[in-house]
């Protein structure tokens, strides 16, 4: 045949062990095999059509046949080379197991056998496609198969190993040819059309490749036919009208006005000359693209979600739906899907929702505070009198208003609820608004506990915020306020503590109930704050050593029902 008019399938295919593209490890094993003459008398070569396995048998067969044979680099020259090469060696014998895959044909192949080799060491038998052989034929072959004489050589390849007998499979050295990756065909096409002297674009032997499916056979088939079409210049536009494919700047178009959420029709006039389901594979190809190359329009979620739904849509498919109706219901699910927000993202806006809902309540039900002389007194003993500081001369400034200051303080609150929810609810529940004159910030404290060490601990981010808020020239005080029992604190001690109608004998109980409630200046607080000169067991004198005191839990043992457990203060 002319070598001009041979497709390149023919052409170019593989004529030594190193011509084999993209399986390296086969042919290093065989390489050695033929190399210290390690031979098995049965080879099972299996994998994707066109991936080299007819090719590999018969440079194994070359191999055997050569004058130097064994050998893993024929010489090329000698007659049973030449002989190999042209497909007409006497002592290679090929079949195809699909058109003879009869008990008679693998009896005559058994009869062949029985006679030396012609002009070679070796003879070879090459049976293709041999999943297609009957189970009589398989049958027939095992005892052949297993043992040969010493000059007969079984290579065997198929598409579909798992068809195959277990009893074949144990009697043959298996090779399983991978994939070959996209890289190396493209590699492999640049190569040819290199030598060819036929101008190209990457992109175009990209799409090439895509179609082939890994099979490299599959792919040489579609160059050859895109070198007719193109008239010697293969670019991305003519592959992508050879192929019927959809052009990858439409794709680009049409994913931008999904993530815009524009009108889909204008999309449909474009698709309806293509099938629904090559719309969806060209579709999964370009988003799988764009995640290889982490495009900024797209991230995990979306990716997540547009896959889902062309999975969907195939399902669709299977059941016989219309097509133009599922490339529709396809397009709107996306659209729909760019809309659609993250379980984090929802989660974040409640809780700013809620930020928000409290800090108008506190707008609305917020009092101005009272400073209250006898509770600073009970927070600190006098000391020794100190004189007081000599005013200084200021310029009169006016006082921030108090709305105004008010807005800018819930403004501090919902600003450290944005960056901690947790030191927001302290810091709310804890430090109170009390003036903001001449740059001066001045705040309530009643911080107590947990609430009190985490603020401790997050000052220095406090006061950031804080100058964020009123400028960094603000200056800060704090005054500390303690805690005073309530009517609602007493009632709830005594709802809780005396279950039983107190004793009107029990005068000591009845007057500290009618104390706390009352607040007189009967009560120990009211008296200690009356004290001119109290001792530090009246300073640190709280609610907690009252309700601890002798005094109250003999009160406890005595009027508190037995069953019941006695209750403490929390601390």
């Amino acid at each position: 045949m002319n070598s001009a008019r041979e497709v390149l399938a023919l052409k170019y295919r593989p004529k030594r062990f190193e011509d084999l593209i993209g399986q390296d490890t086969i042919s290093l094993t065989l390489s050695l095999a033929l190399d210290t003459n390690r031979l098995s008398h049965a080879y099972l070569l299996s994998g994707l059509r066109g991936s080299g396995k007819t090719s590999t048998a018969r440079i194994m067969a070359k191999a055997l046949v050569c004058d130097q044979a064994p050998t893993s680099k024929p010489c090329e020259v000698c007659a049973g080379c030449i002989a190999a090469n042209n497909n007409r060696h006497l002592d290679i014998i090929e079949m195809d197991a699909a058109s003879n895959r009869g008990i008679d044909d693998i009896k005559d192949l058994i009869e062949h056998t029985k006679y030396k080799p012609t002009s070679a060491k070796y003879k070879v038998f090459i049976i293709d496609e041999v999943h297609m052989l009957t189970t009589q034929a398989f049958n027939a072959l095992l005892k052949t198969l297993e043992e040969p004489p010493n000059f007969v050589k079984f290579i065997l390849a198929t598409t579909d190993p798992l068809k195959l007998p277990a009893t074949i499979l144990s009697r043959t050295q298996h090779f399983r040819f991978k994939r070959i990756s996209d890289q190396n065909i493209i590699h492999h096409l640049s190569h040819i059309l290199n030598i060819e002297n036929i101008s190209f674009e990457t992109e175009a032997l990209e799409m090439l490749t895509r179609s082939g499916n890994g099979s490299l056979r599959d792919t040489l088939t579609l160059l050859d036919q895109a070198i007719i079409y193109s008239k010697g210049t293969i670019t991305a536009t003519t592959v992508t009208d050879m192929l019927g494919m959809i052009d990858p700047t439409f794709l680009d178009n049409m994913f931008d006005l999904i993530l815009q959420k524009g009108d889909i029709r204008e999309l449909l006039d474009s698709l309806q000359s293509y099938e629904t389901g090559q719309v969806l594979d060209e579709i999964a190809i370009y988003l799988k693209q764009k995640m290889l190359e982490k495009h900024v329009k797209f991230d995990l979620y979306l990716f997540d979600r547009f896959y889902r739904i062309i999975a969907d849509a195939k399902q669709l498919l299977n059941l016989n739906s219309d097509n133009g109706f599922v490339l529709i219901l396809t397009l709107s699910k996306m659209v729909e899907a760019v809309s659609l927000k993250t379980i984090d993202e929802v989660i974040e806006q409640i809780q700013q929702k809620e930020v928000v809902t409290s800090i108008v309540s506190n707008i609305d039900t917020q009092k101005p505070i009272k400073q209250i002389t006898n509770t600073q007194n009970l927070q600190e003993p006098p000391s020794q009198p100190q004189p007081q500081p000599q005013p200084q001369p200021q310029t009169q400034t006016q006082p921030i208003k108090e709305d105004t200051a008010n807005i800018l303080f819930n403004k501090l609150i919902s600003n450290i609820y944005n960056k901690n929810y947790d030191l927001g609810k302290c810091f709310e529940k804890s430090f109170h608004f009390h003036s903001h004159i001449n740059n001066i910030l001045k705040i309530d404290s009643t911080a107590t506990g947990d609430c009190k060490k985490s603020l401790y601990k997050n000052f220095s981010y406090i006061k950031q915020l804080i100058e964020e808020t009123y400028g960094d020239t603000i200056e800060i005080e704090f005054n500390k306020i303690q805690k005073e029992p309530t009517k609602e604190m007493a009632r709830v001690i005594k709802a809780t503590v005396f279950n039983t109608p107190l004793d009107q004998s029990s005068p000591q109980v009845g007057s500290m109930i009618e104390d706390l409630e009352l607040n007189q200046s009967s009560s120990c607080v009211s008296s200690m704050c009356d004290t001119k000169n109290p001792s530090l067991s009246q300073v640190d004198l709280k609610m907690e050593d009252i309700l601890n005191s002798k005094m109250v839990k003999t009160a406890i043992e005595l009027f508190q029902p037995p069953s019941q457990p006695i209750i403490k203060s929390k601390n």
